[in-house]
C-alpha cells in the first residue's frame, strides 16, 4: 500500500515538472468571475462547456481556465449554487486564447443547478449538500454551525460557555481530539489544552458573519494535519455584506441578544474605486440564565473587523481582527441517583460553583497573488490570544470527603501561524493536472495549570508549568484528470512536531508534593493520500478514497511517559455517490472504515493520558436534499456507525458513547421575502456509556421550529427548540461518583450514568432592520 502511495505521488510530480505540451491547433479559454454587487472576485464558481464533460472552478482570485479546447462554437457555462446561472456563446479558432470578464449575480436557491462534481476540490464530495444547508437551515448560534456537517452531533454540559462535545463518524470526539475545525484559516482546535486535547471553542463565530462550510469526512485530504480522522470543517466569514443590520432577541430563561453589523464602505462604493473593495464590522452581545435551577449568568460579547480588497489585479488583501470573552456559572453533571432520591431536581446542581470564563482575540492577514503560469500563491499570518479558567466538579467527594473534588484548569496562550499554498493549473497533453504544494507552520506557547479547589478557591496545585509545541507540515496534492470522466487524487502530507514542557507534577504517592515534569521531544508523521473519482454521467459522480491521519498527544502526557504513542495513526477508506436520480434531488451516500492506532485521550481533569488500544469502526452515511417545489425544501441525514475496541474482550469491547445511528432532517419553506419557516427533528439513539455496555446513554428525539417574516427593510422571527418539551439528556458520562447527601455513601462510590438536562421547551423572538 505504501509502495503504491510513493510511487503514484513520485509519478504525479514529476508530470508537474514536466513543460505542458499542448498542441499549437488547440485554443484556450480564460477569464475571472466576479460579484455584480461588490466587484470582488467569487472562488469556487463551476465553468465549463455545455454538453461537455469535465470542466473547472475560479480560483481564489476568481480565475479559471480551460485549456486543449478543439477549434469550433462552444456555450460557456457558469454558475453556482445562490448564483444565477449563464452561458456565453464562444467561437474559438485554433492557437486561439480568449479572455473574459464575466459577473454573476445573487438568486433564489434551485437544486436543479446543482452540479455534483467538484473539479477543484474533488475531495469536498459534499459540498453540494453543504452549500444547500447554509441556505436553508437557520443559524441562531456558534453551535448551529457546528450542527451544519452532515451527521454531526454536539452537546453542551457547562452552561454554555464550554466548547461543544462532537460526535461524528461512530467517534466521540471529545471537544476536538478527532475533528478538525477553522474559520478564515484560523486554527479553532487547542494543541496541550488545559481541558482537553483537541479542544475547539467556536463561540468566538458570529453566526451571521459566516458564508461558507466546506465539509471533509475522514483523512482522505492532505491540507488537514493534527485531529483530522474523523473529518474537518473549514468555515470562512463573509467578504462583504449585503446590507447593515441591527437585531435584536428575547428568550425564555431571561435570553437577551443584540447584534449589530455594519457596511463601512457602501454597495456602490467598488462604482466609485478604482479596485473593488469591502469592509465591515460585527459586534455581538448574549445574555442567558438558562432553564437551571441555578441561574448561569452567562454573559458572551464578540466583535470582528473584516477587510477584503485587491491592491492590483493580480493581487488581494484581506485583513482581519476579532475578540471575544465570555463568563459563566455552570450546574454540571449531575447522578441518575440524585433526581431519583429526590435530593435534586432534573435541572438541579451537586457542585453549583462551578464555570469559568474565557476570552480569545485573533488577527489574520492574508495576501493572493496570482503568478505567470496560471499558478496562484496564498499566504496567511495569523495569531491569537486566548485566555481560560474553568471550575469543574466531576466525581463530588470521591477523592476529598471534606472539600470536595472540585478542580480548576487555567490556559493562558499565546498561538503564531503561517501558511502558504501554491497552487498551478498545467495542460499535459489532453490531460488537466491541478498542483497544490503548501507549507506552514504552528507555535503554541502557553502556560498551564490545573488545580484543587473548593468553592473557586484554590487549595493545591496537581500538575502546572510552561508550555512550547511546534508543528512544522509540508504537503503536495496532484490531481489529474486521467480522461473526461476519471479523475485521480493523490497527495503526501509531512508533519513534524515538537513537545516542549516545563513545569510540576504532584506526586500522590509522596503526599502531594510537587515534583520536575519536564521534558523536549520531537516526533514526525508522513501521510500519504489517494482518491479516484468517476464522473459516470453528468449527475452521477462515484468516488473512492482512502488515506492515513492522526491526532497528537497532549505534550504533557508526552513528555510523562517515554513509550506514549505520541501521534497514533488512522487509516480510513470509504467508496461512495454524490448523484441526482432527478434534477431536484441531490443524494451523497458513503460506506466507509476507520482504523485508530489509538483511542488515546488526555483527561485534562486529572492530568493523566488514557489509551484503550486501536479501535476499528465502518459505518454508513446518506445524505438527501430534495427541492419539493420552488420554495419548499426537505432534507434528512441517516448515519449508522458500528466500532469496537480490538484488543479488549469481546464482553468488554464498546467505544463508550460512540453514536450508533443518528439522523437530522427537516422540511422547509423558503422565500427570498414574505414569510419563511421551517420545521426540523433531531434524534441520536442510545448506546453504551462504558466497555460493556452495563450502563447506556439514552437516546432522544427532538423537534425545532422556526419561523420568519422578511422585507427589504426589516425581518421579524420566532424560534422553538424542544417543541414537545421532552426530558432528554444532552451530554452524558459513565462516572464513578460519591454523595454525602442525602445518605453518606461508602468512599468507593457509585459507578453510574451521569448527564447535564437537555433544554426544555425554549421559545424565543427577533426582529431584524436592514439599511
Amino acid at each position: 500500500m505504501k509502495q503504491l502511495f510513493t510511487v503514484l505521488v513520485a509519478l504525479l510530480i514529476g508530470l508537474c515538472c514536466q513543460v505542458p505540451a499542448t498542441a499549437q491547433s488547440t485554443a484556450t479559454l480564460r477569464g475571472t468571475v466576479a460579484d455584480s454587487l461588490s466587484g470582488l472576485p467569487v472562488a469556487g464558481v463551476s465553468v465549463g462547456l455545455q454538453g461537455q464533460p469535465g470542466g473547472t472552478a475560479t480560483d481564489a482570485l476568481g480565475q479559471f481556465r480551460l485549456s486543449g479546447l478543439a477549434p469550433g462554437t462552444y456555450s460557456l457555462r457558469v454558475g453556482a449554487l445562490g448564483y444565477r446561472a449563464q452561458t456565453v456563446p464562444v467561437a474559438l479558432a485554433a492557437g486561439e486564447t480568449r479572455s473574459f470578464q464575466l459577473t454573476t449575480a445573487a438568486t433564489t436557491l434551485n437544486l436543479s443547478e446543482v452540479t455534483v462534481s467538484q473539479p477543484r476540490d474533488p475531495n469536498q464530495s459534499l459540498a453540494a449538500i453543504s452549500h444547500i444547508d447554509q441556505v436553508l437551515r437557520p443559524l441562531n448560534s456558534a453551535q448551529d454551525l457546528l450542527r451544519l456537517v452532515p451527521g454531526l452531533f454536539i452537546a453542551q454540559h457547562a452552561g454554555g460557555g464550554k466548547a461543544e462535545q462532537i460526535f461524528l463518524r461512530g467517534f466521540d470526539c471529545d471537544h476536538g481530539t478527532d475533528f478538525a475545525v477553522s474559520i478564515d484559516g484560523l486554527p479553532v482546535n487547542m494543541v496541550s489544552h488545559a481541558h482537553g486535547q483537541g479542544y475547539a471553542d467556536f463561540h468566538f463565530v458570529i453566526p451571521e458573519t459566516v458564508e461558507q462550510l466546506k465539509v471533509y469526512k475522514g483523512p482522505y485530504t492532505a491540507r488537514f494535519g493534527d485531529f483530522a480522522t474523523a473529518g474537518a470543517g473549514e468555515f470562512t466569514t463573509k467578504t462583504r455584506l449585503d446590507h447593515s443590520q441591527v437585531k435584536l432577541e428575547v428568550g425564555q430563561f431571561d435570553t437577551r441578544r443584540a447584534l449589530v453589523m455594519l457596511d463601512l464602505l457602501g454597495q456602490n462604493h467598488h462604482l466609485l474605486s478604482k479596485r473593488p473593495e469591502s469592509a465591515y464590522v460585527a459586534a455581538e452581545y448574549y445574555f442567558t440564565n438558562s432553564y437551571f435551577d441555578a441561574k448561569q449568568h452567562f454573559k458572551r460579547f464578540n466583535g470582528i473587523a473584516k477587510y477584503t480588497g485587491q491592491l492590483s489585479e493580480r493581487t488581494s488583501l484581506t485583513l482581519m481582527g476579532s475578540h471575544f470573552t465570555s463568563n459563566w456559572d455552570a450546574s454540571g453533571q449531575i447522578p441518575e441517583r440524585g433526581v431519583e432520591n429526590g435530593y435534586i431536581s432534573r435541572y438541579g446542581s451537586i457542585d453549583p460553583s462551578e464555570g469559568g470564563r474565557t476570552g480569545r482575540t485573533n488577527a489574520s492577514i492574508v495576501l493572493t497573488t496570482a503568478l505567470p503560469h496560471d499558478a496562484v500563491l496564498r499566504q496567511q499570518a495569523y495569531y491569537s490570544k486566548y485566555d481560560f479558567s474553568l471550575f469543574s466538579n466531576f466525581t463530588f467527594f470521591q477523592r476529598d470527603s471534606i472539600n470536595g473534588d472540585e478542580i480548576e484548569q487555567t490556559d493562558d496562550r499565546h498561538l503564531f501561524g503561517y501558511t502558504a499554498t501554491y497552487d498551478r493549473d498545467d495542460q499535459l497533453g489532453a490531460h488537466q493536472l491541478h498542483s497544490t504544494l503548501g507549507v506552514g507552520t504552528r507555535n503554541d506557547f502557553s502556560n498551564l495549570g490545573l488545580y484543587r479547589a473548593v468553592q473557586r478557591r484554590i487549595l493545591g496545585t496537581t500538575t502546572q508549568g510552561r508550555l512550547f509545541e511546534q508543528n512544522i507540515n509540508a504537503y503536495l496534492d496532484e490531481t489529474l484528470t486521467l480522461t473526461d470522466r476519471l479523475t485521480v487524487n493523490a497527495a503526501v502530507r509531512a508533519d513534524f512536531f515538537t513537545f516542549d514542557f516545563r513545569g510540576q507534577l504532584a506526586n500522590e504517592e509522596n503526599g502531594g508534593a510537587l515534583e520536575p515534569l519536564r521534558g523536549r521531544v520531537s516526533h514526525a508523521r508522513i501521510s500519504p493520500k489517494l482518491n479516484l473519482y468517476y464522473q459516470l454521467t453528468p449527475a452521477v459522480q462515484l468516488f473512492a478514497r482512502s488515506g492515513f491521519g492522526f491526532h497528537s498527544n497532549d505534550a504533557r502526557g508526552v513528555i510523562r511517559d517515554a513509550n506514549a504513542n505520541v501521534l497514533p495513526r488512522a487509516i480510513g477508506s470509504e467508496v461512495g455517490s454524490t448523484f441526482k436520480p432527478v434534477p431536484s434531488l441531490v443524494v451523497n451516500a458513503a460506506l466507509w472504515s476507520l482504523h485508530l492506532q489509538d483511542e488515546l485521550v488526555y483527561v485534562g481533569d486529572e492530568g493523566v493520558t488514557e489509551s484503550t488500544g486501536p479501535t476499528q469502526r465502518y459505518g454508513v452515511d446518506l445524505a438527501l436534499r430534495y427541492q419539493l417545489s420552488r420554495r419548499v425544501f426537505l432534507d434528512g441525514d441517516f448515519n449508522y456507525n458500528h466500532g469496537r475496541q480490538i484488543d479488549a474482550p469481546e464482553n468488554a469491547n464498546y467505544i463508550p458513547l460512540a453514536p450508533t445511528f443518528t439522523s437530522i432532517g427537516g422540511l422547509t419553506y423558503k422565500a427570498p421575502k414574505g414569510l419563511s419557516g421551517s420545521l426540523r427533528y433531531r434524534h441520536i439513539d442510545s448506546r453504551p456509556a462504558n466497555d460493556d455496555g452495563s450502563i447506556q446513554a439514552r437516546g432522544y428525539f427532538l423537534f425545532d421550529a422556526v419561523l420568519s417574516y422578511t422585507t427589504p427593510r426589516f425581518q421579524i422571527g420566532a424560534t422553538a427548540e424542544n417543541l414537545l418539551n421532552v426530558q432528554w439528556n444532552q451530554a452524558q458520562f459513565a462516572t464513578q461518583t460519591r454523595l454525602l447527601s442525602p445518605v453518606r455513601e461508602s468512599p468507593e462510590g457509585v459507578d453510574e450514568l451521569h448527564f447535564t438536562p437537555g433544554t426544555p421547551f425554549y421559545a424565543k423572538l427577533n426582529a431584524s432592520i436592514f439599511f
